[in-house]
């Protein structure tokens, strides 16, 4: 051994360093390298560099447009990584480390091999090493798979990745950073989880059928368009659908609005650590919650000591000979003092598990904990008097050798705003499940005082978890394993469940939620997990992150629908364009025009925009359903004046004019569908969008490659335009009948 394990005492500039934890935000290379070097900036830059040398110059005003977003989306992930970073910074995981005889925090990534680590409950273990000195029980299912608590004494090798159940421990650090026997398994298990999400799913399967779609169709129509009509008018008509079939403003526009989320959540003093569950969050339709140090404030009191005898004493070497550190112990110690009277033989942690510490002395055998746990036979008399505390929501422990010599009585207050926050959840259609490892009564007397209805079944009678978990609201008793399970169930259900946790005994079941939430003074493998982290472990700010994380979706969601608009619409007109119409209407500045004023700015005002509305439905059904009403008006028009052109005299300037007009015309209907109900926000951006394409067509028209019209063709956009709205209500009504709604 290099280390006195009594001080601690290395050289630590000659040992290798534990630098692998894993940053919450992605690092400014990533961020640069995500935005910069994508498929569709990679086509937009190509299809330039083919307009340029055509001479018509303008017509790579959409490269204006692709590099503002880009900046945009830069600028602000840069300044969510900023606050996330700081963030990050206030909560990052530290332990505590025996060094030159002295015990000092540390962070995770300044451990260096030969350290003498202090380990207590609910602490992940970082790296691997030999107990030292006490004893722990760890829990090493990321390691084997089964949950179950291994005690490791002195000489016994722990690992990381392991989670410490109960006990206090030196471990002396023998491997870190890539030589720990659990390196690639605690890169993919410490919280980077794939979440649940419709959106990310909905995206990639957009981005994937665009990409199969996008490069064989403007191949084919190039061809094409060279054959009919020369090189020049071939690039610029292939360059305009192309353009029009990436859905690069949607991607942008997500990464930029869940940037948004998250740095508004961290204004809020909550660290979101994954990104989706902003979604998942949104979408939450259960709510499961610990009651300790989530319903209430954790702030653990012994109220009174019911005994026939002085237990004082007994319960002052009990607390001196035991490591426990949770906030039970810590109540019990500050009523009971810190004398102490004698050495203990045999000493048993508390644990979730087992419900009880134990402590051997040389005149007596004393365990301290649940009454249910400790003995093999009920007395119905110590139940009864159990229940007349518990019934008053007090946690009972009981003292017992060989018969109960005391009751412990123990108040939790409600935190003061819980009432309220669970009532907007009941209104917003969430429900609420509270999982305990507590006595079922005071769990129960818990609940009421919290205005929660609903019945309460202890789970050491279970014997079918899914009905069960239906059946019930409040659950007593509950094992690690059992609330892994019930959350399990209600997702088997269809149910979308969000766990609220913050104790060691809430990781596994936090784990197989799609949303887990842990306080911020909650074990550190439980802020390790977790999807998002409450700081101040203000339980107030929950109602906040529902709001805003149905806010991003829903705004997402609209915003959506008019970027598809566009795509839907350009790869039918590529397609009409090669079996009917033959030259393809637009110019790429013409459809650089229709989208910045119909799709690229309204889209980054609704998307600030405040949205509380209930999620329902499949994003991509939602969304292409509306969008495919708005394109498919595009076409008709098209179609509309292709055979129009076939009894009028027309060239092909004016053709492509009356087509970019009722474009413009068609895209500002779908704007104004998807802004209601009005605001006066939307109804200004409305209004300020139509004036600026009023404007545009009329003071420079020559710019956007618009021609004059004659009469008759101004009649007939007219027409067309006065038709639009029946036109859209008639395809939507077919849409929601084929999507169901």
């Amino acid at each position: 051994m290099k280390t006195n394990i009594k001080t601690g005492l290395i050289h630590i500039e000659n040992h290798k360093k534990n630098q692998t934890e894993y940053k919450v935000s992605k690092s400014y290379k990533e961020i640069l390298f995500q935005h910069l070097f994508t498929l569709f900036n990679g086509i937009n830059l190509f299809l330039a560099i083919i307009v340029f040398f055509t001479g018509s110059q303008r017509n790579m005003l959409f490269m204006g447009t692709v590099t503002l977003n880009t900046i945009i989306g830069l600028v602000q992930e840069i300044r969510s990584k900023h606050k996330l970073d700081r963030l990050s910074i206030l909560n990052q995981t530290k332990i505590q480390v025996l060094r030159n005889s002295k015990i000092q925090w540390i962070g995770l990534e300044d451990i260096v091999v030969d350290d003498i680590l202090i380990l207590k409950t609910g602490i992940q273990i970082p790296c691997d090493g030999i107990v030292v000195e006490g004893n722990i029980e760890c829990d090493e299912s990321i390691l084997t798979g089964e949950s179950i608590s291994i005690l490791k004494n002195v000489k016994d090798s722990v690992y990381a990745g392991s989670i410490v159940t109960s006990g206090m421990a030196k471990m002396q650090v023998l491997k870190v950073a890539e030589d720990m026997y659990v390196f690639s398994i605690i890169k993919d298990a410490k919280r980077y989880k794939r979440y649940p999400s419709q959106l990310r799913d909905s995206l990639n399967f957009i981005i994937k059928w665009c990409t199969y779609i996008l490069c064989p169709l403007g191949t084919i129509l190039f061809v094409v368009q060279y054959n009919l009509f020369g090189y020049t008018q071939a690039v610029l008509s292939t360059v305009a659908a192309v353009v029009g079939m990436i859905p690069e403003g949607l991607v942008f526009l997500t990464s930029v609005a869940l940037s948004i989320g998250a740095q508004k959540m961290a204004r809020a003093n909550v660290l979101v650590q994954e990104l989706y569950c902003l979604e998942t969050l949104a979408r939450v339709d259960t709510l499961c919650l610990d009651k300790t140090g989530t319903l209430t404030k954790g702030n653990l009191k012994v109220i009174k000591i019911d005994s026939q005898m002085d237990v004082i004493p007994i319960l002052q070497d009990m607390m001196y000979a035991l490591p426990d550190d949770n906030a039970t112990a810590k109540a019990i110690r500050e009523y009971v003092g810190d004398n102490h009277f004698k050495e203990a033989i045999k000493v048993l942690p508390f644990s979730s598990e087992r419900k009880y510490s134990q402590v051997i002395f040389s005149d007596g055998d004393y365990k301290l904990g649940a009454y249910e746990f400790i003995v093999n036979e009920i007395d119905e008399t110590v139940k009864d008097k159990i229940f007349s505390y518990t019934s008053k929501g007090y946690r009972v422990l009981v003292l017992y050798s060989n018969e109960v010599l005391a009751y412990i009585c123990i108040q939790d207050e409600l935190k003061e705003d819980v009432k309220e926050i669970l009532s907007y959840f009941k209104e917003q259609g969430v429900m609420i499940k509270v999982i305990s490892g507590d006595d079922t009564n005071t769990v129960r007397s818990i609940c009421e005082q919290a205005n929660l209805n609903g019945l309460s079944f202890d789970m050491r009678q279970s014997k079918n978890i899914p009905n069960e978990i239906s059946q019930y609201s409040f659950f007593g008793r509950v094992a690690p394993e059992q609330k892994k399970e019930m959350i399990a169930s209600l997702k088997q259900q269809g149910h979308i469940v969000a766990m609220i946790g913050d104790g060691v005994n809430d990781i596994m079941a936090l784990k197989e939620a799609d949303c887990s939430i842990s306080m911020g003074s909650g074990s550190e493998a439980c802020k390790n997990i977790a999807s998002l982290i409450l700081l101040n472990n203000q339980f107030s700010s929950l109602p906040e992150l529902l709001k805003q994380g149905r806010c991003v979706i829903n705004n997402i969601q609209k915003s959506a629908s008019l970027f598809l608009v566009k795509n839907i619409f350009s790869m039918g007109l590529a397609i009409l364009a090669l079996l009917i119409i033959k030259e393809y209407p637009f110019k790429p500045i013409q459809l650089t025009l229709i989208s910045a004023l119909s799709t690229g700015i309204p889209s980054f005002v609704l998307t600030l925009e405040p949205n509380e509305n209930r999620i329902e439905g499949n994003f991509l059904k939602n969304v292409v359903s509306k969008a495919i009403p708005g394109a498919f008006c595009v076409i008709l028009s098209v179609l509309g004046c292709f055979f129009y052109r076939q009894f009028i005299e027309m060239t092909n300037e004016q053709y492509s004019t009356i087509c970019t007009i009722l474009a413009g015309c068609n895209a500002l209907f779908v704007l104004k569908g998807v802004c209601k109900p009005f605001t006066k926000i939307r109804q200004l951006l409305i209004g300020s969008m139509s004036v600026c394409f009023l404007f545009s067509i009329l003071f420079f028209p020559s710019f956007f490659y618009l021609v004059p019209l004659q009469w008759d063709h101004i009649l007939y956009i007219l027409i067309s335009v006065c038709l639009m709205p029946v036109v859209l209500k008639i395809l939507s009504n077919i849409c929601s009948r084929i999507a169901g709604f």
